[in-house]
């Protein structure tokens, strides 16, 4: 992961009573596709994360959108 520039983290619902935890990465064009390869899947089995969008700019430039889902527990009191 230190090859990514780039790191930010938030959250928002899409539907109702699912939400998902964002994080955009930026990586540049000197990082072969191989090892952007197995950051993400690294990130995916260590971590939970699932690719929402990669999008790949004019100058080389990759901008990574993951996201995971944000489980709630509830509290239950018994009596």
């Amino acid at each position: 992961m230190s090859s990514a520039k780039q790191r930010r983290i938030e959250s928002r619902p899409l539907r109702p009573g699912v939400e998902y935890e964002f994080d955009r990465l930026l990586v540049p064009r000197e990082v072969s596709r191989g090892a952007v390869t197995r950051m993400l899947v690294d990130l995916a089995d260590q971590h939970g994360w699932e690719l929402d969008r990669l999008r790949l700019g004019a100058d080389g430039t990759r901008r990574i959108q993951l996201r995971r889902r944000i489980i709630r527990q509830r509290l239950i009191y018994s009596i």
